[in-house]
């Protein structure tokens, strides 16, 4: 039998009307939460003298501080690869093709989670495999999302070698598709790591909304026709967005 202590429940639920209101006054919280008013205050005190719950300039309520630095604890123990791979099976089930996470590892990208396509074909991503920023989907979509400042500098450095028939190596080219993915929130490549195959890949953000990775699917390019784009970018923003929200991410 599971038992919960009535006051420690109380207070998670007062806890919780701050993930839908950023401020609140004590008489908010009681109307609220409709928890009787002594019980509130004497609530409300414990959390303010823990650190959970802070006081504003003008005597409303909002978190506290403390939670800011639980959450990055949370966030630098969590291991991605974990964290995404259920997101990434379940994705993988709905489509049939290769799921890969990345992430940035310097001016590279490197592949560090795939499943495999459940086409008879072997594609060109593998785990450890290292791209540069400015080629393919999910290289791509670190690169649209890095801090503007990081990714200029990048652009201006960046030598663009061919890889494959389809590497973007024209710099206007490139910013324009860079500036195409931060509107859609998307990057779609054709055969620019590899001859005949495409891949959709959408990024992955953390509490803080700064760029930790990214998701992508590949295959063939033959079934990545127009037609069939704009339903695979939103399963892949989805699952992106999923993996996004468990790093407390909030779009």
């Amino acid at each position: 039998m599971q038992i919960k202590n009535k006051t420690v429940v109380r207070s998670m639920d007062i806890l919780n009307l701050f993930l839908t209101y950023p401020k609140l006054s004590f008489n908010e919280i009681v109307q609220i939460s409709g928890i009787p008013k002594t019980s509130v205050y004497r609530m409300v005190m414990s959390l303010e003298e823990m650190g959970f719950l802070e006081k504003d300039k003008d005597g409303r309520y909002v978190l506290g501080l403390l939670f800011l630095q639980f959450g990055q604890l949370v966030a630098e123990r969590l291991d991605i690869r974990q964290v995404a791979l259920p997101v990434m099976q379940k994705l993988h089930e709905e489509v049939g093709e290769a799921v890969n996470l990345i992430v940035q590892k310097g001016r590279e990208a490197i592949y560090i989670e795939k499943l495999d396509t459940k086409q008879p074909v072997r594609l060109y991503t593998g785990v450890g495999r290292r791209s540069p920023l400015y080629a393919g989907a999910c290289s791509r979509v670190i690169l649209s999302f890095l801090p503007e400042e990081e990714r200029e500098q990048y652009l201006e450095e960046i030598e663009l070698h061919p890889i494959a028939s389809g590497t973007i190596t024209n710099k206007e080219k490139l910013r324009l598709l860079l500036e195409e993915s931060q509107r859609t929130g998307y990057a779609v490549s054709h055969s620019e790591l590899a001859d005949h195959t495409s891949a959709i890949a959408a990024p992955i953000f953390d509490y803080k909304g700064q760029i930790i990775g990214g998701i992508s699917i590949a295959g063939l390019s033959v079934n990545y026709q127009p037609e069939a784009l704009p339903s695979l970018a939103e399963k892949v923003k989805k699952a992106a967005l999923e993996i996004s929200r468990k790093y407390g991410y909030v779009q």
